[in-house]
């Protein structure tokens, strides 16, 4: 019972908070982006401290000694919301890689597009992937970091898709390093915003950045072992399922 008066608080002060966020911010239109930045990152901040000291969520990183002072891929396991308010708490100038369905909420969308954000048309095909790509190359020349989900959705605990080959098409177009990224996420914050939120620590493992040069298959057959076995093992060292394969096997040519 606890634990749901918590979460019920926790999703009241998320609702309103972000949504008084994102009300000032578009005063903040005009000015340079790094002040956006600044300001987006701020609420970010406010809801990890709510998160710990609301719900009991904490959080652990490990691995900080594989992410790159300057530019940098952030191909990250998706498991609930936490992991796309995490980075912003994470790195200095995270720019993410989002669906284009979410620049259509009023004002949040507006903050969105002026940070900096790369949208996806997941039903643009081919173009909407060479734009992904177009964007993101050049964000990662300017020396950002870029997070991107390559499942291209949230799964949870002990489910498994096959990861989508936008993440090799980038790797292919810059010469950052991809630095893969395993969470247990799912156990604390379950799909969906409002989903219950379970006290315990919440761990972020940054794994070694992939060997430059693989092929598009290998990097793409590498990058998904990596993230599903260090996830499998923190979603069971934590209790959860283990991880089930995908249904379908995925391939690039």
């Amino acid at each position: 019972m606890l634990t749901k008066l918590r979460s019920a608080l926790f999703n009241l002060l998320f609702l309103l908070l972000t949504a008084l966020t994102c009300i000032f911010g578009l005063a903040l239109l005009g000015l340079p982006r790094q002040v956006m930045r600044r300001y987006v990152q701020g609420w970010a901040r406010l809801m990890m401290w709510l998160l710990k000291h609301v719900c009991g969520i904490g959080l652990i990183v490990t691995g900080r000694e594989h992410l790159p002072e300057g530019p940098a891929v952030i191909a990250a396991k998706h498991q609930s919301a936490y992991d796309t308010v995490v980075w912003l708490a994470i790195l200095p100038d995270p720019i993410y890689v989002l669906k284009q369905e979410l620049l259509k909420i009023p004002a949040w969308g507006r903050l969105a597009r002026h940070y900096g954000s790369v949208p996806v048309d997941r039903k643009g095909g081919a173009t909407a992937l060479k734009r992904m790509v177009r964007e993101s190359a050049a964000l990662l020349a300017k020396g950002h970091q870029v997070v991107i989900f390559p499942e291209g959705t949230r799964t949870l605990p002990g489910s498994r898709v096959p990861y989508q080959p936008g993440i090799v098409a980038l790797a292919a177009a810059s010469p950052a390093p991809v630095v893969p990224v395993a969470t247990d996420s799912g156990l604390h914050w379950g799909r969906g915003a409002m989903a219950p939120k379970l006290p315990g620590p919440i761990t972020v493992a940054l794994l070694p950045p992939l060997p430059p040069g693989l092929p598009r298959a290998a990097l793409l057959a590498k990058l998904e072992a990596v993230i599903e076995t260090e996830t499998d093992r923190l979603v069971r060292a934590g209790g959860g399922p283990a991880v089930q394969p995908p249904l379908v096997d995925n391939s690039v040519g």
